[in-house]
């Protein structure tokens, strides 16, 4: 059986232990001492040895064991360590593979407040030109070299491994009592800032030993507190492999296919007591924790590895580049189902084992908190997503939203609420769910109109007299009209059809009048928007008025001609033209170009606008055209009896689609 021989001692060997464990390898752990012992789990295949090696004890250590070949894991500033096993191999011809770490960076901006220094002698020299409390992280190996330091008793706060030798060798030199820190990382950023404002220090003195030291988090803590770094540079440049490249290395030899697991995980509403216990059971077995700066927070109780982000390109990279960890929780708050990052996570991961776990969502938690049910509610969220509340609220009886972001706090969804008359709709508002500063507050939207209420924040709106209609269709004398000219009631109730709009399209309404069209499309849109686009100031106050009477939210008003009005409003899906001002050809052009594939509909009453229209239709191509002439007769009371009058003759002209220009 394949023999291995693992000089351990870090992180890193620790890791190679457990990817080693139960697999067809023999493998002797070697660790300096009783402490890292502890820190790796004896199996079957593994074996741990506690005693330190010169250079000719690990040639007699080799020949004994029969070993194919070492692996040298042992600390970056373990010089003479490294020195003694690369030796040993190469006088045996053993095959050795030397475990490296890449250099973290420090970007630029950071540098002014960080020394860097070559040992820990030139940072003694230099902390003796400063005053000010000192957190020394750099272990207890040269400990003694702090000494140096005037008045080091009381200035030197030491952090070092809680093993008996350590603390005793430390106690030995003068360090103790609160000036002795005996623990054992992994430390967070945090925890970091904590001590050194803890101990009020002025200096953090650290080792550049890469990600598995913590260095990150030791130099973010320091610029986080205005606490000054001393990095002390690694003594040499050495040659190697990282930890992936050595556990991939393993894999090939041993015929290992690698099976790696990544658990999107639903934590809840925050709290711990909303956490499912399959959640928690995952959290406690995985590897690594991913997620955004407030989800790792709230799980730093299980002591795991972290990244914090909440981009998938960022924490796709992160897991493609460290293969070491083969169990990867994602965090998400809430459930993963409901207006998740993991949705976009799931399309878009590949090659893994992918685990979705359930839970509790802040519309149930509400819910219950309220006493309702939540079955009929509609689901929406205003949290980073342009939602049309209004129409939301207008249509549905019941209708929860997630809130958050600058136009979309409580106050200002309220404020929009109030200022199209919906001030009498009863709300309910839940801050911090689950949270110990939790608030539920119950009223109308009148009343929070200038609240502040911040945090994490939902609603629920109730509304009893909603408009269940299918379709939204509006009489002509309920427009606010005067003497501009409108688009009139079949006409514009068959050339909507003809538009065939989606709940998400996006439509211009060109040469909008009164905006009869664009009010009308707008209002069954619950998810899309209308650009209404005229030149006239007096059309543009009436589609105003209208907008506010019928409450259009999505509506947006855009005064100028076409097409060059146009040309900075989102890309279109549909377009209704209205008028043009002899510009229709150049309209047609600049629509097809922002999207070939557009309907657009086109109401005409001379023939010229036909004529005009036919041409362009040929002229780009268009997939599909369609003609309609239609005159419509509306009844009228005259002594007593129904008369028809009929109105002037209108031509409907519908293109879809066309070639992309060049």
């Amino acid at each position: 059986m394949f023999k291995v021989l693992l000089f351990a001692g870090t992180t890193e060997g620790r890791l190679i232990a457990e990817h080693l464990k139960n697999k067809k390898a023999q493998v002797i752990v070697s660790v300096a001492t009783d402490y890292g012992k502890t820190l790796i789990e004896e199996t079957p295949n593994i074996r741990i040895s506690s005693s330190r090696l010169n250079k000719e004890e690990i040639k007699v250590f080799l020949e004994e064991e029969k070993v194919d070949f070492v692996i040298d894991a042992t600390h970056p500033y373990a010089v003479e360590v490294s020195k003694n096993i690369k030796n040993a191999c190469l006088e045996l011809d053993k095959e050795c593979l030397r475990v490296i770490r890449k250099e973290e960076e420090i970007s630029s901006s950071d540098l002014e407040n960080v020394i860097f220094v070559d040992s820990i002698e030139e940072a003694c020299e230099y902390l003796n030109t400063t005053k000010g409390n000192v957190l020394v992280t750099t272990g207890s190996k040269e400990v003694e070299k702090y000494t140096a330091i005037n008045n080091y008793e009381e200035r030197i706060f030491a952090r070092v491994l809680s093993t008996d030798e350590v603390v005793n060798k430390c106690n030995s030199l003068g360090f103790k009592g609160r000036n002795l820190i005996a623990m054992q990382g992994p430390f967070t950023n945090e925890f970091n800032k904590a001590l050194l404002k803890q101990i009020n220090a002025k200096f953090l003195v650290t080792k550049s030993s890469g990600k598995e030291g913590g260095f990150h988090e030791k130099i973010q803590s320091a610029l986080e507190t205005g606490v000054k770094a001393i990095v002390i540079g690694r003594p040499l440049k050495e040659e190697g492999l990282t930890l992936n490249e050595v556990l991939s290395l393993l894999d090939d030899r041993l015929n290992i296919k690698r099976t790696r697991t990544v658990n999107l995980v639903s934590i809840g509403l925050g709290n711990m007591n909303t956490m499912t216990l399959e959640a928690k059971e995952v959290f406690e077995n995985c590897d690594v924790l991913i997620g955004a700066d407030r989800m790792l927070k709230s799980l730093e109780v299980f002591d795991k590895p972290s990244f914090k982000s909440y981009k998938y390109a960022e924490i796709l990279d992160f897991i493609k580049e460290h293969d070491e960890y083969k169990n990867v929780a994602i965090a998400y708050s809430g459930d993963a189902g409901f207006y998740s990052g993991a949705k976009k996570m799931i399309e878009r991961i590949e090659g893994y084992n992918v685990n979705v776990i359930p839970g509790i969502s802040s519309v149930v938690y509400f819910a219950s908190k309220l006493k309702i049910s939540w079955e009929d509610i509609k689901l929406v969220s205003m949290h980073g997503r342009d939602v049309n509340i209004v129409h939301e609220v207008l249509n549905n009886k019941t209708v929860f939203t997630l809130l958050g972001g600058d136009k979309s706090d409580v106050k200002s969804v309220m404020r929009k609420l109030y200022d199209f008359g919906l001030g009498d709709l009863k709300v309910a508002i839940g801050s911090n769910l689950s949270y110990e500063d939790e608030l539920i507050k119950e009223g109308y939207v009148s009343n929070f109109i200038d609240s502040d209420i911040t945090g994490l924040c939902v609603a629920i709106f109730f509304n009893e007299t909603y408009d269940s209609s299918i379709y939204r269709n509006i009489k002509d004398d309920e427009f606010i009209r005067d003497k501009v000219p409108m688009t009139k009631e079949d006409i514009r109730s068959l050339s909507i059809i003809k538009l065939g709009l989606l709940e998400d399209s996006i439509l211009y309404d060109i040469g909008a009048g009164t905006g009869s069209i664009g009010i009308e499309a707008a209002l069954n849109l619950s998810k899309g928007k209308v650009y209404a686009i005229e030149k006239k100031e007096e059309a543009t106050l009436l589609i105003s008025r209208n907008k506010e009477k019928f409450k259009a939210d999505n509506l947006i008003i855009v005064k100028g001609s076409a097409p060059h009005a146009l040309m900075n409003l989102d890309i279109p899906t549909h377009a209704f033209i209205g008028g043009s001002s002899g510009n229709l050809r150049e309209i047609v052009e600049l629509l097809l170009y922002k999207n070939p594939e557009i309907k657009i509909v086109i109401n005409s009453i001379t023939l010229e606008t036909l004529v005009e229209a036919m041409e362009i239709a040929k002229e780009f191509s268009f997939v599909d055209v369609d003609i309609t002439q239609i005159t419509a007769a509306k009844s009228r009371k005259i002594a007593g009896y129904n008369m028809m009058t009929g109105q002037n003759p209108i031509y409907i002209i519908t293109l879809k689609g066309g070639e992309k220009l060049d």
